[in-house]
């Protein structure tokens, strides 16, 4: 009982740390039989280019968010719960080595870690802990996940009509298919439910598509007449703070890239924390950490 009792408190203030690296921002992340089980920092591909973000695994969720002042503060919380993720190994790219792709419904991208032994560490432990929140939920793992964006830099031209992106000719991205649009190749909005349930930007074929297969209501659809692309879809996707690259993606590609390699050359290992100890069974998660 002592032993419980003293992981118990250990437990919460660790949590409590994490909550307050993000600030008032940040959500409560405490509640009865949510157990820290490791963290550390990855490499995440963002729109430009990799970023580092600090990730905290726990046994039930995927907590992720930008580096501020030397690691000690965070922003831009996410939030993702594990039984929604699904892992992919990959093998080293030209941009990032030790990489994985991770799913979600509403965001799918890449990560990678500092060697080959983090790489494997994590993604066996995410699995582990993803596995045995499938089990405790009596659920089944999900199937529907959102598509991968195409890097900023893998095109200079709109891959629809192919004109070349310029200062007035900004690069957007296709939250249907990934693929980077003009302003005028992606004026169509709309619903992708497992996205958000406001309308979103998808290109011209993906709304033809989406149209053909009665997967669009007159209600689902707007489009955008401005040429600045400020509309009421844009603000829908500016409110999207937990996965729109607006606010977590774009916000930290203005940062200068020697700030960006200073965070990755003072990167800390992934941590495994490891509980020897057996969490209070107030809701039948002590399983998840033998």
């Amino acid at each position: 009982m002592v032993d419980q009792l003293a992981f118990t408190q250990e437990n919460r203030e660790r949590i409590q740390a994490v909550e307050n690296s993000f600030g008032p921002s940040g959500k409560s992340l405490f509640r009865p039989g949510r157990v820290l089980i490791g963290e550390g920092r990855l490499m995440k591909l963002c729109r430009r280019r990799p970023q580092p973000k600090v990730f905290y695994l726990f046994n039930d969720i995927l907590v992720y968010g930008s580096i501020i002042l030397h690691g000690h503060w965070h922003k831009n919380q996410q939030i993702i719960c594990l039984e929604d993720i699904q892992l992919e190994d990959l093998e080293d790219g030209v941009s990032m080595e030790n990489q994985w792709l991770i799913r979600t419904p509403r965001k799918s991208f890449y990560v990678s870690a500092a060697s080959a032994e983090e790489k494997h560490a994590w993604m066996e432990h995410i699995e582990d802990c993803r596995s045995k929140q499938l089990q405790h939920a009596g659920c089944q793992p999900g199937c529907t996940f959102a598509t991968t964006w195409i890097p900023d830099r893998a095109s200079a031209i709109c891959m629809r009509c192919s004109k070349t992106f310029r200062v007035n000719k900004r690069r957007h991205h296709c939250r249907r298919c990934g693929f980077i649009v003009c302003n005028a190749c992606s004026k169509n909005r709309a619903v992708i439910c497992h996205i958000s349930t406001k309308p979103v930007r998808v290109c011209r074929l993906c709304h033809l598509s989406l149209q053909d297969h009665g997967g669009l209501t007159q209600d689902e659809v707007c489009s955008r007449g401005d040429s600045d692309g400020r509309n009421c879809s844009d603000e829908y996707e500016l409110v999207m703070s937990e996965y729109e690259a607006t606010i977590d993606d774009e916000a930290d590609d203005h940062a200068p890239h020697k700030w960006v390699e200073s965070q990755i050359n003072s990167w800390s290992p992934y941590h495994y924390l490891k509980p020897h100890h057996q969490s209070p069974n107030l809701t039948g998660l002590s399983n998840h950490l033998t």
